[in-house]
């Protein structure tokens, strides 16, 4: 399972609905614990914010291949996420070190794996990770875990060629009609194959990607494509266009991304959510967003 499909159809429709009987409760009510740690080495469980400054640099893992928010071009890494990084660890004094990594199988999987634990075999964590989406009743299963600095809010949305619907940009209900690409089991594959009980599911294109299903409008094979707004912004082609249609019978669109980091270091993440907070305040993290083409929406903090 590809990065944004197993984050965004694991942690908001599964996750979010296995906890819906919750809703009512206060935050983090009725829900056990997780196991505290035990006999885990110093190495695998991050650094003080102390140490980091006396040594000069902080490492933050993030995704690889993932434009816009990280990849690598040149040899160096680049991307929206890496700018953050970058931000991050000027405030605190010190170098940011970017670890690009895989995704796993789960998002609890890629917090143990780089968070609080590291991998069983040669594995280590970092610092810091980037681009995590933040749910408070998500971030309550886990006490190993602070999730904070929510730096951006990040919306589903649909490309689509211009000349195939010069009128107005297509809902949800013409792709029963016609063909929309879309990253194979992702949340957008999700919804549009379950549009009108089913009857779009033959004109539901699944590409590796979302930018290859961008690509693939890019080259004619579907009319639309839909997926995450910033990924899109990021495979524009000329002659295709973006909007964010209702898309009715979801119950969420859009979605917060923040970082996480050990909870044996909370004295760092108190100095990186002040870091993030004083780059949102003075328009820097827009400036990112902006200097990448991609359209930047405040999150809710």
């Amino acid at each position: 399972m590809t990065l944004s499909a197993r984050i965004w159809t694991l942690v908001l429709l599964c996750g979010l609905a296995a906890l819906a009987p919750l809703a009512a409760l206060a935050a983090c009510e009725g829900l056990p614990p997780e196991q505290k740690l035990q006999n885990s080495p110093a190495q695998d469980i991050g650094r003080s914010l102390d140490r980091i400054r006396e040594e000069g640099w902080i490492e933050v893992a993030l995704y690889e291949n993932y434009k816009p928010w990280s990849w690598v071009e040149g040899g160096r890494p680049r991307g929206i996420d890496v700018e953050i990084a970058r931000l991050i660890a000027a405030d605190l004094g010190v170098t940011a070190r970017i670890r690009l990594v895989q995704p796993g199988e789960t998002l609890d999987a890629d917090l143990l794996n780089y968070v609080y634990r590291g991998a069983a075999v040669g594995g280590h964590v970092s610092d810091l990770m980037g681009h995590v989406p933040y749910d408070v009743e998500y971030a309550c299963r886990f006490d190993q875990v602070v999730f904070t600095g929510q730096y951006a809010t990040e919306r589903l949305a649909i490309a689509y060629d211009i000349a195939s619907y010069p009128d107005k940009p297509p809902v949800p209900a013409v792709f029963r009609y016609d063909p929309v690409g879309v990253e194979n089991d992702s949340l957008s594959d999700f919804f549009l194959t379950s549009v009108a009980h089913g009857a779009t599911a033959d004109k539901v294109h699944r590409y590796k990607t979302t930018g290859a299903a961008m690509a693939g409008l890019a080259a004619n094979q579907v009319s639309a494509a839909m997926g995450p707004r910033a990924e899109i912004e990021a495979h524009l082609a000329p002659g295709l266009a973006v909007h964010e249609p209702p898309l009715l019978g979801l119950a969420r669109q859009s979605w917060t991304l923040g970082v996480a980091l050990s909870f044996q270091h909370r004295d760092l993440g108190y100095a990186v959510d002040d870091a993030i907070a004083a780059a949102l305040a003075d328009g820097r993290i827009a400036r990112i967003f902006a200097d990448h083409g991609i359209s930047f929406e405040a999150p809710a903090r």
